[in-house]
């Protein structure tokens, strides 16, 4: 047998261009509902030679012997191929249960539905007894998947350890994040009791109007109906949803829709995710934006949110390497110009410019998306806690729920049920990126404020900033962002102003 080729590490980056461009349309094809079933087993395959302990040990050596910004981009090839000798031993594994998904179904009402169809189905139901009757039918076919998915779960976090040497996978996470989890926890945790007074109150008001007669805790299941802020849905029309967002978009400088770059996908097929995102195949030449309308606000937010990212990754230098336009070591950047854009929709004159309505009830609708952002923040608060609880336990108890329901139900009041722990974890403490991106957003609209003034959410200037921020691709951190805003890292004043608390 031969010995395998060992790349060097410009052969290696552009070789791992090729392999992620396709993995990203395979992925994205099975997402959007082309495909029903995944075939990434066959594309690993293909590139099994980027992905062997020789490669990742050349790897290495070149990255130690680096430095300054040809050092990270190594470290970022190397952590690349770690994930890839990862997936290649899990692949086809990963593949039979991505199918398995694909398959399920269940029966409502006498009509069967594939799974990421009753989950659609839930935010569109009007009636409380049906939302919760679909609920715990969907709920029982994803849970029945629960110990293939922690078996998954086992496999991969024994392959990590071995090729990384570091037995904890916080610490191997902490180490890729350049952050403290359980400091920004920690302090996430802290900020999340200040603001519960002024959430209670809003909880109170919103789940009144949202869900008409409810129990004093609901279920999960009404999350995605309360997303919609269904009441208002004649307001936040499906059809308008697009010509809004495009129109929102060219107030800042963005011509999204002449981006050719820039895919967007916004038709409805049965097997697409109801969950919006971006899937840069090749940023910035290739970027998708893929998003699925079922009416109401909510349309409107994962549009703009997922215009921040589309635009983030289609605006970065071309000239950049690869490792700095595609690859990074979290996606807590990213998020940053996601949440940003989608914070256009919680400016009261956002809502008066584009639907008519009275200085009033603009302050009014603005009111219900900033209940939505509370929601939302003080259920990855809790998540957060939950996850760095479940991995701290997992080498002697196999990872248990633990905390899940407890910690989601006290922080949101909505109660989630203990056997979603599994299915409702994103991998590689994606959470904490989210919950950085929260804290970074909303100091960079501070500073906006600042800058451009009040009317930020519609100025051009506000482009220019955000282009400028684009161009530096994936290269700078969450961390040094803060930095050049002026702020530290973990200041949540603004984040604690945004959601209505008076620090």
């Amino acid at each position: 047998m031969s010995a395998p080729t060992i790349l060097n590490p410009a052969e290696f980056e552009a070789r791992l261009a090729k392999y992620l461009y396709e993995r990203s349309e395979e992925g994205r094809a099975v997402r959007v509902g082309e495909k029903e079933t995944s075939e990434q087993a066959a594309i690993v395959e293909r590139y099994a030679d980027l992905f062997t302990r020789p490669q990742l040990e050349a790897l290495r050596a070149a990255e130690n012997s680096a430095g300054g910004d040809e050092r990270e981009k190594l470290y970022r090839l190397r952590k690349t191929c770690e994930g890839g000798i990862v997936s290649a031993e899990l692949v086809e594994r990963y593949d039979a249960f991505e199918n398995k998904l694909l398959a399920e179904r269940v029966t409502f009402r006498g009509e069967e539905m594939p799974l990421r169809a009753a989950q659609a189905q839930m935010a569109l139901l009007s009636e409380y007894a049906d939302r919760e009757e679909l609920g715990e039918l969907q709920s029982a076919a994803n849970a029945a998947h629960n110990d293939e998915r922690r078996e998954l779960l086992t496999l991969g976090e024994q392959f990590e350890a071995d090729l990384t040497g570091e037995l904890d996978p916080i610490a191997r996470s902490e180490e890729e994040k350049e952050v403290s989890l359980h400091q920004l926890s920690a302090a996430l945790y802290e900020a999340s009791k200040l603001n519960t007074p002024v959430w209670e109150k809003l909880r109170a008001k919103w789940f009144d109007r949202l869900l008409g007669d409810h129990p004093a805790i609901p279920s999960s299941y009404h999350t995605a109906y309360m997303r919609r802020l269904s009441p208002l849905e004649a307001t936040y029309s499906k059809d308008r949803a697009t010509d809004v967002c495009l129109d929102t978009l060219r107030d800042l400088g963005f011509e999204l829709a002449t981006m050719s770059n820039i895919k967007l996908d916004l038709d409805d097929r049965p097997q697409k995710s109801p969950r919006a995102c971006v899937i840069a195949s090749d940023p910035p030449n290739v970027v998708h934006l893929i998003t699925r309308a079922q009416g109401g606000l909510h349309d409107y937010q994962a549009f703009l949110h997922e215009a921040g990212h589309a635009l983030h990754y289609g605006g970065c230098d071309p000239n950049l390497p690869f490792a700095f336009r595609r690859v990074s070591r979290d996606h807590a950047l990213t998020e940053i110009y996601s949440y940003i854009v989608e914070a256009i929709t919680r400016e009261p004159g956002w809502h008066a410019r584009y639907f008519g309505l009275s200085d009033a009830e603009a302050i009014e609708n603005a009111e219900a998306t900033t209940f939505l952002e509370a929601l939302l923040f003080r259920r990855y608060e809790a998540k957060l806690r939950y996850e760095l609880g479940f991995w701290t336990r997992f080498p002697t108890d196999g990872g248990t729920s633990g905390g899940y329901e407890e910690f989601l139900t006290e922080a949101t009041g909505v109660r989630y049920r203990s056997e979603n722990f599994l299915s409702d974890m994103d991998g590689g403490f994606y959470t904490a990126d989210y919950l950085r991106a929260w804290v970074r957003s909303a100091q960079l609209r501070h500073h906006l404020i600042a800058e451009v003034g009040e009317d930020w959410w519609c100025n051009k200037k506000t482009g220019d900033i955000l282009r400028a921020l684009f161009l530096e691709g994936t290269k700078p951190s969450s961390e040094e962002i803060a930095g050049r805003l002026g702020f530290h890292a973990l200041d949540l004043a603004p984040l604690l102003h945004e959601l209505g608390t008076v620090s």
